[in-house]
């Protein structure tokens, strides 16, 4: 009979990079901690320079209670990102991958008296994944830790915390069955295998037929099946399955069960304000019921292996999931052998959770590294692992938005995905829907996504005229509007991710009037507050119940004659109220937009049916200051009236490209770009020897460049001037 006991409390922790006996010596001098726990839990947020990274120490007594078994092992379910274990002053076991389950054998090495020590690293390593990304590394023990004890004769524990069961149903769905084969891995001489209420007893694998089968029918209907497997020693192991097609066209997008099923949804990292990655089981279960509310149908687990639990709660709501691995924008030559070795425990712990619909080789590796033939190599082995270990699923890669559509390490995995952020970092909206038109006509024959998108907003910051890097909700909100259209428009998508659901840890970030978070997310990072945002795509994707949502409410003090009221609504009539007054009833789809007179403050109602949304806002004589990021930019809204421009004449309206096109403007601009290349070599040297940079920045406005690269209001100004001496 297998028994576990889980290792919370009676830990010491110790904030010190020391030899093992040290730890063990100092370790009633250390913090009593309980499990999950990770040292990060603020100084990971605050984008300070406390932030930790280096190696800690975990020590603990075991109790006679808690070793008894004929054969006992440890369970890391999560260290971060490299892990030493140690038992009464030996090393067992080295792990290396910060977001994956391991297990070491203690039976034969326990004593009297025993003394756990376990050793923790999150600092820099020429080998060990994630070591450049826009998120924080968190260190510490800060999943479950548990204690194994097992009969002589048991399922299979150590080999890349497998299990020991694995389950592959194979659907046909014009004969509504499914061909289920149970593999397990033990050292008995047979096993009982049990699945839809069948028995037999076989040597290591068996295969059933289900008749009449219960589709896993995505959010709809997540029917599960479990599988047993028992051995006479009475070890035994069960999980879950579900039985479910997925495929995928490059013209009709993502399949599920035979029948289209477009992919909407949300990208999601393992953090919480206050608490770090160290979530509880409440945790995971919040997150999904807000994953629910607003109607998300995929979530993009990123960058790394989540939590088992977790990977349960979206089999259980229906979500399908994309699972990576975190080889994320810097290819390491030392560190090949880490992304086979993390690509295989992922797949190991995860095969049997019916939502995985692919496997990520990697995010944004090209974002620091050249494509070349070792980072090639790389993702090809990559590519051959998931096959060689599931034929059932699809392999996919996360792009950066620099990469030509051309390069050979597109043709790797089975499917692709872009992380795009025209109309936030650079360019603007509209060069998204050019992007993807101009990828799909070329590559038809290709399945293309859209793996990431956002832009950043602060809710306390309010503008009527919002603008690419303002920070404010209301620009947020514009963004995602126009992306809703353009993933609309393009059924081809087979799977869309927003970036992100939450706010979360970066701690490299310091802007938007935060440190160390990066502000994407609908939702903030303590999940108190839904952005404005977060309901533009419940109105668009949640259909359970009818709702209406005012924008603006933290938007209070207003400075102008009339202001916009806009509401979000999954209803196709909205009714709005003004002093409880009828003020005007619009048809429509999603948003809905009202012109309203300003004269002192109003209580605004939205209704639909019988649901109602109420705010108040005001006029104000001058400009709330506090709803402003950036007060100096704020000065270089207009740099010149629209009146004031020769349309006969370049100005700084006309795009990068079409400036170059003329011999004597684009002489000038080159000039003045070579002049900052001196100044700015390495970002010189990127645009150049990037020709899709050169080619994306050709689209962009010149004004969107030079507002992107801080220049002055009086700079502009004069450029212009000059732009307008050039005829077209």
């Amino acid at each position: 009979m297998r028994k576990i006991t889980t290792l919370s409390e009676g830990w010491k922790f110790l904030k010190a990079d020391v030899p093992a006996e040290t730890a063990v010596n100092w370790a009633e001098r250390g913090e009593t901690v309980s499990l999950p726990h990770t040292w990060n839990a603020v100084d990971g947020q605050d984008g300070g320079n406390d932030y930790h990274r280096g190696t800690c120490w975990y020590v603990r007594e075991l109790t006679a209670e808690e070793t008894v078994g004929e054969r006992l092992f440890l369970e890391v379910n999560g260290a971060a990102h490299t892990c030493e274990v140690w038992l009464n002053g030996e090393r067992l076991a080295r792990h290396e991958g910060g977001y994956s389950t391991f297990r070491v054998e203690l039976s034969g090495k326990l004593a009297e008296k025993n003394t756990l020590a376990v050793s923790v690293s999150n600092e820099d390593s020429d080998h060990v994944y994630p070591q450049k990304a826009d998120f924080t590394f968190y260190g510490g023990l800060y999943r479950a830790v548990n204690l194994i004890a097992v009969p002589e004769e048991h399922f299979e524990l150590l080999k890349d915390g497998t299990p020991g069961i694995k389950v592959t149903p194979v659907v046909d769905l014009e004969k509504k069955c499914a061909t289920v084969t149970v593999e397990t891995w033990h050292n008995g001489k047979s096993v009982e295998i049990t699945v839809n209420g069948e028995t037999r007893t076989v040597e290591r694998c068996a295969e059933f037929i289900i008749e009449n089968v219960h589709l896993w029918d995505g959010v709809d209907d997540p029917y599960l099946y479990t599988a047993t497997a028992k051995l006479a020693s009475e070890d035994e192991v069960s999980t879950r399955f579900g039985c479910r097609v997925f495929a995928c066209d490059p013209e009709k997008g993502f399949f599920l069960n035979g029948r289209s099923y477009p992919l909407r949804g949300v990208s999601r990292h393992q953090d919480r304000k206050g608490k770090g990655n160290a979530l509880s089981y409440e945790d995971h279960k919040a997150d999904m019921a807000i994953i629910r509310e607003l109607g998300a149908n995929t979530l993009r687990l990123a960058h790394y292996q989540h939590a088992q639990e977790f990977y349960d709660l979206c089999d259980e709501n229906g979500i399908v999931v994309w699972a990576e691995i975190p080889y994320i924008t810097m290819h390491m030559t030392n560190g090949r052998e880490n992304t086979l070795s993390q690509m295989r425990e992922l797949i190991t712990q995860c095969y049997n959770h019916p939502c995985i619909a692919v496997w990520g080789l990697s995010n944004e590796i090209t974002a620091a590294s050249a494509v070349n033939e070792e980072l090639l190599e790389n993702h090809r082995a990559l590519n051959a692992l998931c096959h060689r270990m599931d034929p059932t699923r699809l392999t996919t890669m996360a792009n950066v938005f620099m990469l030509e559509i051309e390069s050979p390490i597109l043709a790797i995995p089975d499917i692709n995905s872009y992380n795009l952020y025209f109309g936030w970092y650079l360019g603007e909206l509209e060069q998204t829907d050019e992007f993807f038109d101009e990828y799909h006509a070329k590559y038809p024959e290709r399945v293309i996504g859209f793996s990431e998108y956002g832009a950043d907003a602060n809710p306390a910051f309010h503008s009527s005229h919002p603008e690419k890097g303002d920070y404010t909700e209301e620009y947020q909100a514009l963004y995602h509007e126009h992306m809703l259209r353009m993933i609309e428009a393009r059924p081809y998508l087979w799977a869309t991710h927003v970036w992100n659901l939450f706010d979360f840890a970066a701690d490299g970030r310091d802007e938007g009037g935060k440190h160390g978070e990066n502000q994407k997310g609908l939702v903030t990072f303590d999940r108190s507050l839904r952005k404005d945002a977060f309901y533009l795509y419940k109105a668009a994707w949640n259909k359970t119940e009818p709702f209406v949502h005012l924008c603006g409410k933290r938007y209070e003090n207003r400075c102008e004659a009339e202001t916009e009221i806009k509401v979000y609504s999954n209803q196709n009539e909205v009714r709005l109220y003004v002093d409880g007054t009828l003020y005007g009833t619009q048809s429509g789809k999603t948003v809905f937009r009202f012109r309203v007179p300003l004269l002192g403050e109003h209580l605004i109602r939205a209704e639909v049916g019988e649901r109602s949304d109420s705010m108040c806002i005001r006029r104000v004589s001058e400009p709330d200051e506090s709803y402003i990021f950036n007060k100096a930019a704020s000065s270089v809204t207009n740099w010149f009236d629209a009146d004031e421009i020769d349309p006969n004449c370049f100005s700084i309206n006309d795009t990068l490209g079409e400036i170059r096109a003329n011999a004597q403007a684009g002489a000038m601009i080159d000039a003045m770009m070579a002049k900052g290349a001196s100044e700015r070599g390495d970002v010189a040297n990127a645009v150049k020897d990037n020709p899709a940079l050169q080619r994306m920045m050709g689209r962009m406005k010149l004004i969107s460049l030079l507002k992107q690269g801080g220049a002055d209001e009086e700079s502009i100004k004069q450029l212009n001037r000059i732009l307008q001496g050039i005829r077209k």
